[in-house]
């Protein structure tokens, strides 16, 4: 898909508040629906961190089967995000987005009936593959309607909802186990995995009613606005000059497997955080569920700022390499420190120390989807982002397997946590040794 170019220039001065009316229009249409999608794919993918809890006694499994459950995800995941894109490409968002939506809020339900590793491990693969092509998906999405300069801050908003969701969704999960706890003769876990996939089911079905795959298609947009979009997408595609439009010529571009590595690197990282986190907190003396949610959130919520502050840094410099270096080498320092202080079951250092790792690893996450536009373009952008995200994404599969097998043969999280600071660590000097220096277009 792409936009037809016109000959309409870009406005003069006078005629930019015009322009400006336009994408804001197009911004409040199209960015709080797929922000919220994003916020309750967070909330059912992790909802599993909170299930463990006491889902892990009730069925008397290890963290070891834990973990694998947790990281199969991202087989998933994996095997399916390309295909999605792809099929993006064909059939449009608004039916991407419903199948994508209302698929994993099915399986999120049904978790709720697991008794079994085999049936665990299955269902969690469902859900990857179910939740797969959805943030590249999106991202691929809003090129369609806003160029660069104005695609930033949509960006930000739409990435920061993970975060958002972890906030919220940690004391939410906690609030639910404990409230449903034995209701209709039923687990709190098994509650929590009912009552957070039913919204996912219906923001499905509202979003195809929503969105609008291309602007030339936009029913709600005049003719003159469908102008101004065109042309503003037209003179970015001009200004950026060529690209590498072929994705499978990109691919002997070294610098897009140094950013699928650099991007492995940070979600491993993020995965421990997400999956492991309230696990952490419980090691240190939170028994209590509901203390623990709101800890969680607070930790969770250092990574919201965090992803504000990095982004608002970034573009006021208009530097993304840096910006994202930074951040993943906070995020490895913050793990580093909780390594030290979950072995010595101090309880302030080691909620510092994981609300430290989440504002750096979840600050570089929305700053680095700014590289890749840097060196691809056309249809290579579109597998591309599914390629970089699916690729990177394995590392959701191994990092929470190790953490859960170190914990099962030692006894300690130490270990896997150093293991996995040193992983973070590495996105800082590939990004350092391999990127080159550019700065955004505005």
């Amino acid at each position: 898909m792409s936009v037809v170019e016109t000959a309409s220039p870009l406005p003069a001065s006078a005629a930019l508040n015009e322009h400006d009316a336009t994408f804001r229009r197009v911004v409040w249409r199209i960015v709080p629906c797929v922000t919220l999608i994003w916020f309750l794919a967070w909330v059912d993918r992790v909802n599993v961190g909170f299930a463990k809890l006491t889902m892990m006694s009730d069925l008397q499994w290890s963290d070891a089967i834990y973990g694998a459950g947790a990281g199969i995800f991202f087989i998933g995941y994996f095997l399916f995000e390309v295909p999605s894109n792809m099929l993006l490409q064909k059939i449009g968002a608004r039916k991407t987005i419903m199948r994508i939506t209302i698929g994993w809020g099915v399986v999120c339900m049904a978790m709720a009936w697991v008794q079994t590793p085999g049936q665990f491990y299955l269902l969690r693969f469902l859900m990857g593959a179910f939740e797969a092509g959805l943030q590249p998906g999106v991202i691929l999405y809003l090129t369609y309607w806003l160029p660069a300069h104005r695609r930033g801050k949509a960006l930000g908003l739409f990435v920061s909802a993970s975060a958002i969701s972890l906030v919220v969704g940690s004391p939410l999960a906690a609030y639910i186990m404990e409230m449903s706890q034995g209701a209709f003769g039923m687990q709190g876990w098994q509650w929590l995995f009912i009552v957070e996939g039913i919204p996912s089911v219906v923001i499905g079905i509202v979003a195809f009613f929503i969105l609008t795959d291309l602007p030339s298609k936009a029913k709600w947009l005049s003719a003159r606005e469908k102008e101004h979009i065109a042309a503003e997408l037209a003179d970015e595609d001009r200004k950026l000059g060529p690209r590498e439009h072929s994705f499978f010529a990109s691919l002997r571009n070294g610098k897009i497997w140094v950013l699928i590595a650099v991007f492995f690197c940070i979600i491993a990282g993020n995965a421990t955080l997400v999956y492991y986190g309230p696990s952490l907190v419980k090691e240190v003396g939170f028994t209590d569920i509901k203390a623990l949610g709101w800890v969680m959130s607070g930790i969770y919520a250092c990574g919201w700022g965090g992803m504000v502050l990095n982004g608002w840094l970034s573009d006021r410099h208009q530097e993304v390499r840096l910006h994202t270096a930074a951040a993943a080498a906070i995020g490895a320092a913050g793990l580093l420190l909780a390594a030290y202080f979950v072995g010595e079951k101090n309880a302030a250092g080691l909620i510092f120390s994981l609300a430290l790792s989440s504002a750096g690893t979840m600050g570089a996450i929305p700053i680095f989807w700014q590289l890749p536009g840097q060196y691809l373009s056309g249809s290579a952008i579109a597998i591309g982002l599914a390629v970089i995200n699916s690729v990177a994404n394995l590392s959701g599969y191994f990092s929470p397997q190790l953490l859960g097998y170190l914990k099962t043969t030692t006894g300690r999280y130490t270990q896997g946590l150093a293991g996995i600071a040193l992983v973070e660590l590495l996105a800082m000097v590939l990004i350092i040794c391999f990127i080159g220096k550019r700065s955004m277009q505005k």
